[in-house]
């Protein structure tokens, strides 16, 4: 039986702010992040079953990434709860903003490793999470492989 690697891209628009970056990041901003998420499985061999010669259906696939990245993620602005950050993620979200508070640095480095996460726990038993990518703009993105992580 074969093993193949499936993918399915999503799109969504979140702002961020970096403490203690000694860059222009330190700043409120937003980043148009495209998430490339790959899952690996044997195609299903059954005949009688509806999913006949899929991995998983890439509507499965979307529904575990919208719920758990794109419907929180899209729109929000994530902030580390550990920062002085917190007084204005608390001034937004008392202005009807939708702020996300993390336990880290919302770099895309740190956030593709929370995506790996919440995407591995709602995967069927017999599908792996093979890897991520999440581009933060045209030329710089974050990759999360499950054999760096093994």
């Amino acid at each position: 039986m074969s093993t193949i690697r499936i993918t399915k891209q999503f799109s969504f628009e979140t702002g961020h702010a970096l403490y203690g970056y000694d860059g222009k990041c330190k700043n409120v901003h937003g980043h148009s992040y495209k998430l490339s998420v790959t899952v690996i499985g044997q195609p299903i061999t059954d005949t009688s079953h509806v999913k006949y010669g899929m991995v998983i259906d890439f509507t499965d696939l979307k529904k575990i990434v919208k719920e758990e990245i794109v419907d929180v993620f899209d729109h929000a602005t994530v902030f580390n709860k550990n920062t002085p950050h917190i007084e204005l993620a608390q001034e937004l979200q008392q202005r009807g903003h939708h702020v996300i508070l993390v336990d880290y640095q919302p770099t895309s480095e740190n956030m593709v490793i929370d995506f790996a996460a919440k995407i591995s726990n709602r995967l069927p038993a017999t599908i792996q999470l093979f890897s991520l990518r999440l581009q933060e703009t045209e030329t710089s993105y974050a990759e999360w492989y499950a054999s760096d992580n093994a």
